[in-house]
């Protein structure tokens, strides 16, 4: 018991260091493109650590998509926009908070499974539930506000809240397509302004109502 006891925290290391190593590598170099050896040479680890957490390359896909929505879902969940009294203000701030975090080289803020399920999803029914999982997960965030501003103004559209939320990430989505293909995060800023704008829109009412 003892040795096993000193072995727990060594073995947890090691899964969560090929799990940061894991979210950096997919996101520089695609899912496809990043191997074992590299990650276990990012992590420090051997190939026998490796396969003892995880069973496999895809084993890891799945994992690392989890852990990207654990960490990004405690990012989210502190933003400051959810202290807008508003609905629709906190839904344009979290556009608004998106758009801060396109900071520093492209792998930096772009998306995890994004990235991984462009790649996967003919070849990896797992990696790929596990991505649907994590981007649908995130717009349900937005569901309730989009709802409570929809009430507030009577609005009740051919749409749902949860369409809403998922066109919200298609958006993004595509705007991280846009920084990788034009090398920058300027055409996603502008991506995220056209959201925003949609957005106020959407919920303007028509003059004369």
């Amino acid at each position: 018991m003892p040795s096993e006891m000193s072995e727990a925290p060594a073995r947890k290391d090691a899964r969560a260091r090929l799990l940061d190593a894991a979210v950096m590598a997919i996101r520089t170099r695609g899912y496809s493109a990043t191997t074992v050896d590299m990650l276990c040479a990012a992590a420090g680890v051997t190939k026998g650590a490796f396969f003892h957490h995880f069973r496999s390359k895809d084993d890891l896909g799945v994992a690392v998509a989890d852990h990207w929505s654990e960490m990004t879902g405690a990012i989210f969940a502190g933003a400051p926009y959810h202290d807008a009294p508003d609905p629709l203000a906190r839904i344009l701030g979290y556009v608004a908070f998106r758009k801060a975090l396109l900071d520093g080289g492209i792998a930096d803020f772009t998306c995890l499974v994004g990235t991984m399920v462009q790649e996967t999803y003919e070849t990896s029914p797992a990696i790929r539930d596990a991505c649907e999982r994590s981007i649908g997960g995130h717009a349900a965030t937005l569901e309730a506000d989009i709802a409570a501003a929809m009430a507030e103004r009577g609005m009740a559209p051919g749409w749902t809240a949860r369409s809403l939320a998922l066109h919200t990430q298609a958006v993004i989505q595509g705007a991280f397509v846009l920084a990788k293909a034009g090398g920058g995060a300027e055409v996603a800023a502008e991506s995220l302004d056209h959201l925003a704008r949609y957005l106020e829109l959407l919920f303007t009412p028509p003059k004369g109502d």
